[in-house]
């Protein structure tokens, strides 16, 4: 599979992903809507880097518009799709909703049914750890039901998780759902926690600290997270002969050559411990500001990822403290701050 089509590849996942990809001899094409949910010069400053690239091209132009999608990727003719454009932000889903209807239901109808149409041998699109929603046993394994999500844009991944296993039986669509776990890094998004932390703190405003900070989350580094999905490009499910044919402990359907597979560092951390290393790779005390827990948000995160480490051999691991420092070189770079 040497020709991948990205969608989101001018955001935050799909930039990282495309880089590395093309590092390893792949031909990519990024399909990305350049929506201003955050600061499109970001955006802009990602793809330009890949266009430096002569494998990568890219078209602008949103999921919903289904004549735009059906034409890039009919004419690129991709081996494999790695769809991650979405509407994202938790928090934010409180705010727009149908925003989350549209670009995470809509448009991923709209990738499913071009992968169909174009045989693709392997589709693997983005799920979120928000699916397990109330969920309390943890870590978090693939096999366990998911069936109490406490946001529209938890509940719209979960849906995409539903509709691609629809089509994958039906159609024999060998299919992967990834289920990212925190992700951060450079060139993250400005709503993700890092980033506005540190911004507020080289500017001397407080933070906001939810749940007076007692939050967990299992916090992956992009890097790791990219490495993860190309590896998952090449463990293709196939369907099982019968129900007895599925390994224990794996998420392939018993009647779809499709599964579900976590992406996580496997490490709980501490929301106060996450600032404390913020705190010392910037050299600066947060003014904290302890606040309630937010609506819809989760007191913890953590993944099993022995999934993952079974299909791939691979396991995310770069340390909280490393991530951080690595970010944080970025933004004072790219800001200069």
């Amino acid at each position: 599979m040497r020709r991948i089509f990205v969608t989101g590849s001018a955001g935050f996942i799909g930039f990282h992903l495309c880089r590395l990809l093309l590092a390893e001899g792949f031909v990519v094409c990024g399909y990305d809507g350049m929506t201003d949910y955050y600061d499109v010069r970001i955006k802009q400053g990602r793809h330009a880097i890949l266009a430096q690239d002569p494998g990568f091209s890219a078209i602008e132009a949103i999921l919903e518009n289904r004549e735009q999608l059906d034409a890039a990727i009919d004419t690129f003719a991709p081996d494999a799709i790695v769809h991650l454009a979405a509407q994202a932000g938790v928090r934010y889903s409180l705010e727009n909703p149908r925003a989350y209807l549209d670009a995470n239901v809509i448009g991923t109808f709209n990738v499913m049914e071009a992968a169909r149409r174009n045989r693709i041998g392997h589709l693997l699109m983005a799920s979120t750890s928000s699916v397990y929603g109330a969920n309390e046993e943890m870590p978090f394994i693939e096999t366990e039901k998911a069936d109490t999500q406490l946001t529209i844009y938890a509940a719209t991944k979960k849906a995409t998780e539903s509709m691609s296993h629809a089509y994958a039986h039906l159609w024999n669509l060998p299919t992967t759902m990834f289920r990212f776990f925190t992700v951060y890094g450079p060139w993250g998004r400005p709503d993700l926690a890092l980033y506005k932390f540190v911004d507020a703190m080289l500017e001397g405003r407080p933070i906001d600290i939810y749940n007076h900070g007692e939050m967990y989350r299992d916090f992956t580094y992009v890097d790791d997270l990219v490495r993860a999905i190309r590896l998952l490009i090449d463990a293709v499910p196939v369907r099982p002969a019968d129900v007895a044919a599925v390994p224990e402990g794996d998420s392939l359907s018993p009647v779809a050559p499709w599964r579900i597979v976590n992406i996580g560092n496997s490490d709980k951390v501490r929301l106060l411990d996450f600032i404390e290393a913020i705190e010392d790779s910037l050299g600066i005390k947060a003014i904290r500001n302890y606040m309630p827990m937010q609506l819809g948000d989760v007191p913890a995160t953590w993944a099993d990822a022995s999934l993952l480490q079974r299909l791939t051999g691979y396991r995310p691991q770069t340390h909280y403290r490393q991530g951080i420092d690595d970010f944080v070189c970025w933004f004072r770079e790219y800001y200069q701050k």
